[in-house]
Formats: C-alpha cells, sequence, structure tokens
C-alpha cells in the first residue's frame, strides 16, 4: 500500500463494510480533486454541492458524487482534457480505476464522466483488513459522478481551500453562504417524484447549526435559471421561509431518514426528524444578500 494512501485511510475509524466503503470512496474523490488541481482545472471551475462540504468543510456525512461549475459559460468547454489527468492521478497510487466521459444523448448544459473501480481489489490496495474482505463480492463496482455545470447561475464567490493529502493542494470552491444556497435550490425544487433526498434535510441541519448564513441572491438566480422563479420575481427572507415552509409540510421525514442512513457512521441525531423539528431549523435560517 502506498504509504499516502495508507495515511488517508488512518483518518478513518472504520469498523463496518460500509465504513471502508465510503472510505475508499472518499480517498478516491480526494485523490481525483489532485488530479483536476494538477491540470489547472480549478482555475475555470468551482467544486460545490456535499462533497465540497464534507471534503473541505467537515460535514459528518458521506457524499457520492462530485460537482463542480465553471466560473463563467463556456459552451465550449471540454470535460475529457481533465479526465486523464484524474485517471493518472489514482493510477499513480495504485489505484485500478477507468474514468470515462459520459456521451450526452442531448445537448444539455451539464457534462458528465464516471471513475469506476473494482471495489475489492481497490480495498486491497488501500490496506483493508482481509476479515472484511471476505465479505465482499469480488465483482462489485465502484462509480463516482463527476459533474460540470457550463452555465452556471450568476451572483455567487468562490474561495480557496486547502488539502494536505496524499499532498498538499488548493481547491477553488463556492462560498459557504452560496453553497447554501445551492443547497436550498435543491431542497426547494429538485424533482425526484416521491422519493426524498435525505441528505439534503440533513446538509439543511448542518449550515443551519453552524449558523451559516444562505445567499439569497444566488438563490435567485438559481430558481430563475431553472424556471421556479419569474424573470421579474424576487427572494426575500420572508418569501424564503414560507417556500420551506410549504417544503417542510409535504416532505415524508420517515423515508428521508432511510435515505440518508447509509451515509453516517452515527444516525443517532436523526431520532429528531419531525416536520416540528424542520420548522424550528427554518426559523433559524440568516440570509445574505
Amino acid at each position: 500500500m502506498n504509504d499516502a494512501v495508507g495515511r488517508m485511510l488512518d483518518r478513518y475509524n472504520c469498523k463496518s463494510i460500509n465504513d471502508y466503503k465510503n472510505a475508499l470512496k472518499e480517498i478516491i474523490q480526494e485523490i481525483a480533486l489532485l488530479g483536476l488541481w494538477r491540470s489547472k482545472f480549478f482555475e475555470k471551475a468551482a467544486f460545490y454541492g456535499g462533497s465540497a462540504l464534507r471534503i473541505l468543510y467537515g460535514l459528518d456525512r458521506f457524499s457520492e458524487d462530485l460537482n463542480f461549475s465553471l466560473l463563467k459559460k463556456d459552451d465550449d468547454f471540454l470535460m475529457a482534457s481533465y479526465l486523464k489527468a484524474v485517471e493518472n492521478e489514482l493510477k499513480s497510487l495504485g489505484f485500478f480505476v477507468t474514468v470515462k466521459e459520459k456521451k450526452k444523448e442531448f445537448k444539455t448544459n451539464i457534462d458528465s464522466a464516471f471513475i469506476k473501480a473494482g471495489t475489492l481489489k481497490n480495498m486491497i490496495i488501500v490496506g483493508i483488513p482481509e476479515s472484511v474482505r471476505k465479505k465482499m463480492h469480488s465483482e462489485k463496482a465502484m462509480k463516482i459522478k463527476l459533474e460540470v455545470d457550463t452555465n452556471p447561475p450568476g451572483d455567487f464567490n468562490t474561495k480557496a481551500e486547502y488539502l494536505f493529502q496524499p499532498v498538499p493542494f488548493s481547491v477553488n470552491t463556492y462560498s459557504l453562504p452560496h453553497l447554501f444556497a445551492g443547497k436550498m435550490h435543491a431542497i426547494l425544487c429538485r424533482s425526484w417524484g416521491n422519493r426524498v433526498k435525505g441528505w439534503d434535510w440533513y446538509d439543511l441541519v448542518w449550515y443551519a447549526g453552524k449558523n451559516i448564513p444562505l445567499g439569497l441572491k444566488h438563490l435567485e438566480s438559481r430558481m430563475k435559471q431553472t424556471g421556479h422563479l419569474g424573470a421579474n420575481e424576487l427572494i426575500t427572507e420572508k418569501i424564503l421561509r414560507q417556500k420551506l415552509m410549504e417544503k417542510i409540510e409535504c416532505t415524508d421525514f420517515n423515508n428521508a431518514v432511510k435515505d440518508v442512513l447509509n451515509f453516517l457512521k452515527d444516525p443517532s441525531s436523526l431520532e429528531l426528524w419531525s416536520e416540528e423539528f424542520f420548522r424550528v431549523i427554518c426559523k433559524k435560517i440568516k440570509t445574505v444578500q
């Protein structure tokens, strides 16, 4: 096992198979970010979403995908030009992976790619105990999606954050108020039919607990871009609370709990989840322009 990878695994107090799977996925995500940094990707783009919160700011849940936004619209952006750097970085540390762009069936503003890795083979690379490996299916594959928004909504700021493993490097990311605005857009506007995304609500509790203000102008820009707000409409703090209260009233929080369980090491915090609990959270939210 590579020494740098070993040090990365040492940060996790893994006990179950699920703990090791989540740790392996996050290690691969962080090394992918290093590859993107080496390829100058962050001169054009910023990291956002749940994985940004987890990796850069210590959110205590694991996240599946890596989400990015260009700093400005670019119809000629080529995601494929950065993927080889990601694959090379992972392979240089001993991982068995492929990184391929997802071919679009029709034109969209989202470019996607997948990191695919054989879970068992790469568990061996990071030194997972044999007693755990024996319980895993040898053909089980891990997939990590990378998505880039090539037509980002406006009114956001970015900043550099630093990671120190496997080597020191920097990641350009949305500021916390604008990360919060993106999460609120997902809560209010995400279209999943009857499925509830538990991690959206979990992240909301994290933001509220940290007293991080929500960037209203960026939320407004996102909602206008997706057609959830008219061109001449505005979002005020009062309107935001009204919309969030309406969403809370129609959400099944028992299903939300089930959705997020596998991404947590300690699910005890979910015992409070109810409509009443999230009404209190709604009242705690602060905003900035």
